[in-house]
């Protein structure tokens, strides 16, 4: 613990540092106090809004060392189940890529029909996170993990047929450094066709937008907007964040690259980001919002159907309900979990056999003895 002294010291030092520094918070407001006069009220339009969800690899990995089960799992708000498999860090990725097709080369998952429709047939062609040497590592499978949601949401505009206009949500920003070379690009311009095929053949507008809950843009500038008074509205509001504030954030240009206009090919930006207030509130949360590139002149329809989703949001407010429920849907926990998490003992007892029985006393041992000094 600090003495008194010492703390006074710190203060003198923390408050010197802040008054040399004032000039970098004068710099972030400069740069965005042009939102100001950029902001947009939003008006609640109703239509179907769907969204979907994979599995959180932190809340979803079954472990008992040395195993280490991760569940990849993709649900939407409506409880439809789209993709379900275990994997673990030793998978062997030959397997994984030939598990996505028929004998025959059909799809037989959403993620095979994407590679089918790119014209892959392995996992490593598809990003360059995903190989054959990952000797154990398990931070393939976050790659691998968000690749089978890009998959999903493509299958669903492919194959669903749409009753009405519809929105679809997607868990986190349209952008992704995941595939490997044009992969991505390639994506999103299969999922332009789709939609176009949606909008002239069935007569239905699907739009898709991406919800974060956080975003390195936002942080770096939360505190300068409020000062500037942006987004701090009685009513709800959005702004449209420039790509040179966007590039004084990242770390890496290409991931603020506007639609192949920089003269190099936008292999990983797939939304135009907004900042977006569903409250009526002035201090209500500020969401980061990519809307998808080819749609962005469609902001105010497609800010207005997020806003009468958002208008019912529970346990949180002002956030899209289909988010959270889609959230609920995909988290494995609770019985589900415990049940699961038994499936590792029973497959450990058959690779065992006669030695079953140690692993049943094993289980009742006190792992962490030293926890009795708490008792």
């Amino acid at each position: 613990m600090l003495e008194s002294e010492s703390h006074e010291q710190l203060k003198r030092e923390i408050t010197n540092r802040i008054i040399e520094d004032r000039k970098l918070l004068d710099e972030l407001r400069a740069e965005i106090r042009g939102l100001r006069g950029a902001m947009r009220p939003i008006q609640p339009r109703t239509t179907t809004a769907i969204s979907l969800v994979g599995t959180d690899g932190g809340n979803n990995s079954l472990q008992f060392d040395p195993f280490i089960v991760q569940l990849i799992r993709v649900v939407d708000s409506s409880n439809n189940e789209y993709s379900l498999e275990a994997i673990t860090p030793s998978t062997n990725i030959d397997r994984l890529s030939e598990r996505q097709f028929h004998s025959n080369g059909t799809p037989t998952s959403p993620l095979g029909e994407l590679m089918y429709t790119l014209g892959l047939r392995h996992l490593s062609e598809l990003s360059n996170f995903i190989q054959t040497n990952n000797d154990g590592n398990v931070t393939w499978i976050k790659s691998y993990r968000e690749i089978v949601e890009w998959a999903t949401l493509f299958s669903i505009i492919k194959n669903k047929d749409f009753g009405t206009d519809t929105l679809i949500v997607f868990d986190g920003l349209l952008r992704t450094k995941h595939f490997a070379k044009d992969n991505f690009k390639k994506l999103r311009d299969e999922l332009d066709a789709l939609i176009d095929h949606h909008r002239t053949k069935n007569r239905r507008k699907i739009y898709i937008a991406g919800v974060a809950k956080h975003s390195k843009v936002l942080a770096r500038y939360r505190l300068a907007m409020a000062l500037e008074h942006i987004l701090t509205s009685d009513f709800a509001a959005y702004v449209e964040i420039p790509r040179d504030v966007e590039r004084l954030t990242y770390k890496w240009a290409e991931f603020s690259f506007e639609d192949d206009k920089e003269g190099e090919i936008n292999k990983f930006v797939g939304g135009k980001m907004f900042f977006v207030k569903f409250g009526e509130g002035s201090r209500d949360p500020i969401w980061p919002v990519d809307i998808l590139m080819s749609q962005k002149d469609d902001a105010q329809t497609i800010l207005g159907y997020l806003l009468a989703d958002a208008l019912n949001g529970f346990p949180v407010p002002h956030y899209p309900m289909c988010l959270q429920k889609a959230h609920e849907n995909a988290a494995l926990v609770g019985f589900d979990f415990d049940i699961l998490q038994d499936e590792i003992f029973d497959a450990l007892r058959q690779v065992l056999g006669d030695e079953s029985q140690t692993l049943d006393v094993f289980r009742f041992q006190d792992l962490d003895p030293s926890r009795a000094r708490y008792d």
